[in-house]
């Protein structure tokens, strides 16, 4: 079972405030952690899992900065083979498509069975990247994927709806899975596995290496046109009512009254 598993290496604003870069097409990064994408996360447990259990071999794939090196290898220690790291400021990274491009290249030519994304990244939130993926791989593909079967070379996967409800979907390999949290318990990463990590191999490429134009994930080629962020106004902060259950009626439909809404 030959195993491609996509990842992104993503902020973690819980605890940071947000702010723009001077130009106000950016988000300044400087005081934010980096770390795994969420959904991510688990679907590099779930392709271990599958290695495990079917035998074979997890690459990982990602798109990101030196710095991205310390969560590629904790994907390994906790039982990835090896990884490819594209580093190249000419991607447009933003645009979901562009990022499928650049994926599908460090893929296309070499054999898989089944290709592992996060659902959605925690930045941009498009869902978009993985099912871009699978057409530009031209392989099936089931989004949302909450438990995986795999079987005679066919494979079911269930997937989640909106509602809480469930549809099963029977697909052939190679195919394209979109990972949503909660399919697994991702593991914690052993010492024994982190020291090996280290001397697993983490190629690093750019568009040249994989052979892709500029001029198919630039910014020109892009059909997103970024022009400005802003943070959104907040023009009221609610109000808790304190007091015994009959202060706060009579608080309550005092402020209605007066705020004419009853």
């Amino acid at each position: 079972m030959k195993i491609f598993t996509c990842i992104k290496y993503v902020p973690d604003t819980s605890e940071a405030e947000v702010k723009l870069d001077a130009g106000g097409t950016a988000v300044d990064s400087s005081r934010f952690s980096f770390d795994i994408n969420d959904a991510d996360n688990y679907a590099v447990e779930e392709s271990v899992l599958i290695k495990e259990k079917y035998e074979g071999d997890v690459t990982v794939v990602s798109i990101g900065p030196k710095s991205s090196d310390v969560m590629i290898r904790m994907a390994m220690a906790k039982g990835c083979d090896q990884a490819i790291r594209i580093e190249d400021d000419r991607i447009a990274s933003y645009d979901p498509i562009m990022t499928a491009r650049v994926l599908a290249g460090a893929i296309k030519d070499q054999e898989f069975d089944l290709v592992l994304t996060g659902c959605m990244a925690e930045d941009y939130g498009q869902a978009v990247t993985g099912v871009a993926l699978a057409e530009l791989l031209g392989v099936p593909h089931a989004a949302y994927v909450k438990k995986v079967e795999l079987e005679d070379g066919k494979l079911k996967a269930h997937r989640e709806l909106e509602g809480g409800l469930r549809e099963v979907v029977e697909i052939k390999i190679p195919a394209v899975l979109t990972i949503q949290t909660g399919i697994n318990e991702p593991r914690y990463a052993p010492i024994r596995g982190i020291r090996q990590a280290q001397k697993k191999e983490l190629k690093v490429m750019n568009l040249d290496d994989l052979g892709i134009p500029e001029n198919e994930v630039n910014t020109e080629a892009s059909q997103v046109v970024l022009e400005k962020l802003y943070i959104p106004v907040v023009e009221s902060k609610a109000e808790i009512i304190e007091g015994a259950p009959e202060e706060k009626a009579e608080k309550l439909a005092s402020i209605l009254v007066k705020g004419g809404l009853v």
